[in-house]
């Protein structure tokens, strides 16, 4: 039986089981005696065993087997949960999450066998005293061994498969690795002509580096194919040889690798036991009990499920269609010259509906709870807490808020960041805690919930809070401010040094901190999403960080606004208001232009000048101002022309405009021309 196809299933399955194994942990350590709990962590290592030994992964097979004997011993009133207990169960957590990774990354589980943790889970049961566990995670992919200079590429099961299926049609397998003159200039056009010689000899199955990478010049002189091919070498040498440009060709014949495997499944009613066989090569046999199957004819079929996992790849190609069409939608109602009847505009009309309802609908498959992000962190917390001996609660709410999945997959290290600094920065020691007639248990909250078309997360302690006057002292010392100008910032300009590059209060560096890169790294990532980080803090109470995000970051609402002669795009959500003012009414102060409004002082920005556009210096009897928000600061950008409101599609500006901080992306407008879309919390800030 041909098991690569259920490789995939395997792993998502494996990961859901995973979490679900770290979660009841946390619940088993806090309460020892909820039987409820060890039933569920027997039944998840129950399951897990029967899956990975039926896929063959005997390490994953033999270490649930022994986290299923400590177990049940557990059931059977043997042992008793102790601390040291759990940690021995998280360890095994660890392994199971490491062999997992090397699964998705090479197709095997990989040589590391974690003996010392099978080890301490043996003394356990006998009762006898063990060694602390120290787990390395074995990064390295395991590389078949070969007597070539050249290394073989990993290979996982799905390219296995492949080559077994092309040795049964009488095809050969070639890694071939060819490595260019050092002088070559033109990388990723002298590697376009090598993948059209190949392919009309061959059928390429993998690469390395990836094809995009080789197409984007992301490597050296030299990369490596695998090929599936009828020709034999003297076809690829004679062929590459006569490619300029190209200096060493290595060939090397990869044989296929058979792998049979027999099942023998009891009768789906008995509570027998399904023994798997694996044999490759030499026979190699294990065992795996799997969960047992009772039937019960009195009971109705369970209906079919209605979720399917789509690849997040193949979501982003429907969103790209969606946001052409929204394009195409656009240069239709712009189209100029053409007699709009009433049906014409009735179908712009409802081709607008359509396109609306359509994103809205392509959106919604994309957003995904940031329960996904958050379920890591209560074993963090509870790791950081046992290394640092402080007691600390993490509570969390709002789990079931939506984010785009781009999004998703960018908040983690912010929050890990967050989280660490709370409870090494902020939750103080548990004899400092008693003295200050605290709880001796420091607590942190993690929220999310949704405002308009962002959504807040915030990082709340009720540790030590931030000490303002230490900042500034730390910040005089750098030479980042001056005292004079130290005397005359306020609370929140100073607490801004905290998110500065190498900036940091701690005055020796640990593992955890002092290095100054955790604030610094959580403000750059937040606001290349398009989004801020705001503080709130109190000496002796606590500090709570705010992070707002937008929603998704592919197609947005947006003010088009006239400067000099080009066209520029405003996010709409952070637009605060857009006014009329005269010149007169703009004031300097300490030489940066301001205007009042409604008792408020709001800076100016003129975006001809920071964005050096050209314009006619004519003074205009009334200047347009459009007042965005950061954060709880305004500012003022003076256009010279609001075009109007309409939904675009943000486009990335690509590697080598990646560096300009006044621009975050760009849009494909109407009439075909492009407008920049303005980095508001640049130029804000």
């Amino acid at each position: 039986m041909d098991m690569s196809q259920y490789l995939e299933i395997f792993i998502e399955e494996t990961r859901e089981h995973l979490q679900s194994l770290n979660q009841c942990l946390l619940k088993m350590e806090k309460n020892p005696e909820d039987n409820s709990m060890l039933n569920e962590v027997f039944r998840v290592a129950h399951t897990l065993k029967g899956m990975s030994g039926t896929m063959g992964f005997t390490r994953m097979s033999r270490l649930t087997h022994d986290m299923e004997d400590v177990l049940h011993a557990l059931r059977s009133n043997e042992i008793k949960v102790s601390p040291k207990l759990i940690d021995i169960l998280f360890k095994c957590l660890d392994a199971l999450d490491s062999y997992t990774t090397m699964v998705v990354e090479t197709g095997s589980e990989g040589t590391e066998e974690y003996l010392q943790i099978i080890q301490a889970l043996a003394s356990v049961i006998k009762g006898e005293p063990h060694d602390e566990i120290v787990t390395t995670v074995s990064a390295e992919p395991v590389k078949s061994g070969n007597d070539s200079a050249v290394e073989t590429l990993s290979l996982n099961q799905y390219d296995l498969n492949v080559i077994n299926k092309a040795a049964d049609l009488g095809n050969n397998t070639y890694q071939i690795t060819i490595k260019l003159n050092k002088g070559c200039v033109l990388k990723s056009a002298r590697s376009f002509i090598i993948f059209k010689t190949l392919e009309r000899h061959s059928e390429i199955i993998k690469s390395q580096p990836k094809v995009e990478d080789i197409e984007d010049e992301k490597f050296d002189f030299e990369f490596t194919v695998v090929v599936i091919s009828k020709e034999g070498e003297e076809v690829f040498n004679k062929d590459l040889n006569s490619i300029s440009e190209v200096d060493e060709i290595i060939i090397k014949l990869i044989e296929a690798k058979r792998q049979v495997v027999a099942q023998t499944v009891s009768d789906a009613a008995s509570t027998g036991t399904v023994k798997t066989i694996v044999q490759e090569e030499n026979t190699v046999s294990t065992e795996a009990d799997v969960t047992q199957v009772k039937t019960d004819t009195g009971v109705k079929k369970a209906k079919t499920g209605k979720t399917v996992r789509v690849d997040i790849d193949r979501l982003d190609v429907l969103l790209n269609l969606v946001s052409e069409l929204i394009i195409q939608k656009t240069r239709l109602e712009g189209l100029e010259g053409i007699n709009k009847t009433q049906d014409y505009v009735e179908t712009i009309e409802y081709l607008e509906r359509i396109t609306t309802n359509l994103h809205d609908a392509v959106m919604k498959v994309r957003m995904v709870p940031v329960e996904t992000v958050f379920n890591r962190f209560p074993r963090m917390i509870r790791d950081i807490s046992k290394d640092l001996g402080k007691e600390v609660l993490l509570t969390m709410s709002g789990e079931e808020t939506e984010l785009d999945r781009t999004v998703i997959d960018e908040i983690g290290d912010p929050l890990i960041h967050l989280l660490r600094n709370s409870v090494d920065h902020g939750i103080e020691s548990t004899e400092s805690r008693k003295s200050l007639g605290k709880d001796e248990a420091g607590n942190i909250a993690l929220r999310a919930y949704q405002d308009g078309n962002n959504v807040v997360i915030e990082v709340e302690d009720d540790g030590e809070g931030i000490n303002v006057d230490k900042v500034k002292k730390k910040a005089i010392e750098k030479g980042l401010v001056n005292k004079d100008m130290a005397a005359n910032l306020t609370k929140k300009d100073i607490i801004d040094f905290l998110f500065r590059p190498s900036f940091s209060t701690m005055d020796k560096v640990t593992d955890l901190s002092g290095r100054g890169v955790g604030l610094d790294v959580v403000k750059t990532k937040i606001e290349a999403l398009g989004g801020v980080v705001e503080v709130e803090t109190e000496l002796g109470k606590g500090s709570k960080f705010f992070i707002r995000l937008p929603l998704t970051l592919a197609i947005i609402q947006a003010l088009l606004v006239m400067v000099g002669n080009e066209k520029y795009a405003i996010q709409l959500s952070s637009i605060q208001k857009i006014m009329n003012i005269t010149p007169e009414e703009i004031k300097l102060v300490q030489k940066q232009e301001v205007v009042l409004y409604r008792n408020t002082v709001i800076p100016i920005v003129r975006l001809d000048k920071v964005l050096e556009v050209p314009k006619e210096d004519v003074q205009p009897k009334l200047l347009t101002l459009v007042i965005v928000k950061r954060g709880d600061r305004l500012t003022g950008f003076v256009v010279d022309k609001i075009l109007g409101q309409q939904e675009i599609v943000q486009k990335s500006l690509g590697k080598f405009l990646s560096g300009i901080k006044l621009i975050t992306s760009a849009t494909i407008l109407g009439d075909g021309n492009v407008a920049l879309i303005i980095d508001v919390n640049s130029l804000a800030h």
